[in-house]
């Protein structure tokens, strides 16, 4: 695996990564904000099938919009960003798809969760996103549609676009790559 944009700390052992987000940093493309960003932390090999990426999530989020989960990137006009995001002092399932300008969806967590269990899966253009739910099955959090390139980077990503930073843990990462059909 390799960084793009390497945080200043992290550290990795058996199955765990442990990232110290830098401030300022972040995912974003145009939309309703008129920038681009494309300085967020994003740990990623390259895979030229189909496949699943699991891992979990366990951050100490405090600022606005301090973001983990799971990125897929073909390049800086075309990525997906999913996971856990903080928004106005409430953990939020999140995705945000780009294709040249980015959208977001948000869904509210009623109750903060310690660590967030994530799974994406690519079949052909489809992007499956969702997450361990109460009652221990994955729930669907979106369908999203990724183009078809002959290959895309897949990891873990964090993020502090307002913030100072945040110590973020991803344990148990796995990419089962899937032959295709």
């Amino acid at each position: 695996m390799q960084w793009l944009n390497e945080p200043a700390h992290w550290s990795s052992s058996s199955n765990r990564i442990i990232v110290n987000t830098s401030p300022k940093t972040d995912f974003w493309r145009i939309t309703h904000y008129g920038f681009i960003r494309d300085s967020g932390h994003f740990y990623f090999e390259r895979v030229d099938t189909d496949f699943v990426v699991e891992v979990e999530i366990t951050g100490s989020y405090k600022d606005l919009y301090d973001q983990a989960g799971i990125m897929i990137r073909f390049d800086e006009n075309h990525w997906i960003k999913t996971g856990i995001e903080y928004v106005d002092g409430v953990q939020h399932l999140s995705a945000v798809v780009t294709h040249d300008y980015s959208d977001w969806s948000v869904t509210p967590l009623l109750k903060p969760l310690v660590s967030l269990r994530l799974r994406v899966e690519r079949r052909k253009e489809a992007i499956h996103i969702s997450y361990l739910d109460a009652s221990s099955k994955y729930a669907l959090l979106r369908l999203a549609y990724f183009p078809i390139v002959p290959e895309v980077q897949v990891g873990i990503v964090c993020a502090s676009p307002e913030g100072n930073g945040y110590e973020v843990v991803f344990d148990n990462y796995r990419l089962i790559k899937q032959s295709a059909a």
